[in-house]
């Protein structure tokens, strides 16, 4: 008799028609053959479905898998018929006599795999036992934790079956879980000692580019114009961008179709059937649309809108490529999504989370170094060498050694024991004296005050760039604190060498040559003021948004009082950055002048 071992390849053939495993895959199914707890990071397109898959076929009872779409589950389910597989799926779709079917098919020991929605799974209790089950599968486990991007109350029922089934493995898996969701999956799913494997998250196929949202339909026009039998997702942040996207393509005889979650399910299942048929070559559709479709030949993934976190963006991207063939991930970037997202953000209990991560996001979409770098940093994956497949190493800019400032960073976040977050690194830096860093006593600390010679804005750029590179990363679930890496240490003491792009120049006022403003009535800010109150009013109603998104009130009191007249004066107020300079600046410079020429 063949031992598990000797069954694997001659099974992983059979069914599924490879003769040898990718990556880690054989050895996660060992441990899920000797009855461990794993829990598995592997890329989309890597190979997941097989840790689970193949260990069902040598089981010999039922493998449950928990997943969290029903089109997902038919995708599965679908494929492993396909393959000679005894699998199905159990959810509210199906009609009382095919779920009695199902039962009777699992206490009788006639099917492998059963796919089911966390929210059914009360209807299985008399099943959920030892006498039928031999594994237990969690698909797309992050979305059990509250850290993690797509996070679903429903999985949180889950913590009950260890308990219930305490001798049989569990496998956690899924795409994207940066260290915060991974502690939560196996902490939620009452493994602790399960095996972690993760694997690289570096998809070397797909070229990562990021461009200005600037006539983003026309871009995307000449994009598809330059593939043209290429298939694509364009991922919108609307159900109304997706018709609306999909109806300039087709007018422009592009086989576009609309994909989101406000259509019938008949509606949506047919859209989604002609693109994986290749009937339809693109989808614009919300993020409501790809999880679990395998759709091998998918050249290329573009954000109409950025992304509300990394986690989610890297995995719409890796619906592009899963063939191993070249690919490309397109991003437009825009303010305007920043403001739309922190809206939808404003709120919510978990308000300070998400917006670190948004953070991030904007990050990786404003970086100057390597884009692949930067992504794999933020999973705790470090490259040591630019990728060439993105646009910043394509079109590189300047860098200068940055040494001495990552030192400086570096030494100022361990002296604070990895315990604050980046405002207080930079006020530390800055030898800042205000009541926090006093009560604190972080003005005792041996680096405090070692940056002087920088502005905030510099030195947050710098903190910036490290992340970005892997230097330190943000604990999102220690309060957003800066923590260090490996390469820390080596930059600290082993005098590693740190690229960096230099921080964007803010340019001083000139007082020296300026020309006094003429003498004025106390109550000039306040008019002022108003009249750039009323305009933020104005444009918050054009861009159907809260008007404190535009700029809060302390930056119109600056302006008010500063009265700036070119760019780079409107630059040095509080609450302007480059995008806001870019979209909002002209008219409230404009504002300024009219004023001081009328009083």
């Amino acid at each position: 008799m063949q031992s598990i071992d000797q069954q694997l390849i001659p099974t992983l053939k059979q069914y599924f028609g490879f003769e040898s495993f990718r990556d880690q895959q054989e050895t996660i199914i060992q441990t899920v053959l000797a009855n461990q707890d794993a829990l598995v990071i592997m890329p989309t397109g890597g190979g997941k479905s097989i840790c689970f898959q193949l260990p069902a076929l040598i089981f010999p009872k039922l493998t449950i898998v928990i997943s969290p779409l029903i089109a997902l589950m038919k995708d599965q389910v679908d494929g492993l018929k396909a393959n000679g597989i005894e699998a199905n799926y159990y959810n509210s779709s199906q009609s009382s006599a095919e779920q009695a079917e199902i039962l009777d098919k699992i206490t009788t020991n006639k099917l492998k795999l059963l796919y089911v929605a966390p929210e059914s799974l009360g209807n299985l209790s008399n099943i959920v036992d030892e006498d039928y089950i031999s594994c237990i599968a969690i698909d797309e486990a992050h979305c059990i934790s509250s850290w993690g991007h797509d996070f679903r109350p429903s999985y949180q029922q889950l913590a009950y079956l260890k308990t219930k089934l305490p001798n049989i493995p569990f496998i956690a898996l899924t795409a994207t879980a940066d260290k915060a969701t991974r502690q939560d999956i196996v902490a939620q799913l009452n493994i602790p000692n399960a095996k972690q494997f993760i694997s690289s998250f570096d998809r070397k196929n797909i070229s990562l580019n990021v461009r200005p949202a600037n006539k983003r339909i026309d871009q995307i026009i000449n994009f598809i114009q330059g593939s043209p039998k290429d298939s694509g997702i364009v991922y919108c942040l609307s159900r109304k961008s997706t018709e609306e996207l999909a109806s300039k393509l087709k007018k422009q005889k592009i086989n576009a179709a609309a994909y989101h979650a406000g259509l019938s399910f008949d509606k949506r299942s047919k859209v989604q059937e002609d693109f994986i048929f290749d009937r339809t070559q693109i989808i614009c559709a919300t993020i409501a649309f790809g999880m679990g479709i395998d759709k091998s030949n998918v050249r290329w993934v573009i954000h109409y809108n950025l992304p509300k976190n990394i986690e989610g963006y890297y995995q719409e991207i890796g619906r592009a490529g899963r063939d191993g063939l070249p690919s490309t991930a397109l991003l437009f970037y825009s303010y305007a999504d920043i403001i739309q997202l922190r809206r939808f953000i404003e709120g919510a209990s978990n308000a300070a989370f998400q917006t670190a991560k948004l953070d991030r996001m904007k990050q990786f979409a404003e970086a100057k170094t390597c884009r692949r770098i930067t992504l794999l940093s933020y999973f705790g994956e470090l490259l040591e060498h630019d990728c060439g497949n993105c646009d910043i190493c394509k079109n590189p800019p300047k860098h200068i050694d940055g040494t001495v400032y990552a030192q400086k960073i570096l030494s100022v976040i361990s002296r604070l024991e990895e315990q604050e977050a980046m405002g207080m690194v930079i006020d530390v830096l800055r030898g800042s004296a205000n009541a926090l860093v006093l009560e604190k006593g972080y003005d005792q600390v041996k680096s405090y005050g070692i940056g002087r010679d920088l502005t905030a804005l510099d030195w947050q750029q710098y903190i910036i760039q490290l992340m970005n590179l892997g230097y330190c990363e943000i604990a999102f679930h220690e309060r957003n604190n800066l923590k260090m890496t490996p390469l820390s240490h080596q930059v600290l003491f082993d005098n590693r060498k740190v690229k960096m792009t230099k921080a964007l120049a803010v340019l001083k006022k000139d007082t020296t040559t300026k020309v006094p403003s003429r003498p004025v009535s106390g109550n000039t800010n306040d008019d002022l003021f108003e009249k750039l109150r009323l305009l933020r009013l104005e444009i918050s109603m054009e861009e159907s948004i809260p008007a404190y998104l535009v700029f809060n009130d302390a930056t119109l009191k600056e302006i008010a009082e500063v009265k700036p007249t070119d760019k780079e004066e409107f630059l040095q107020i509080n609450g302007v950055g480059e995008r806001k300079l870019q979209v909002y600046g002209t008219r409230f410079i404009d504002a300024v002048k009219g004023y001081q020429e009328s009083n």
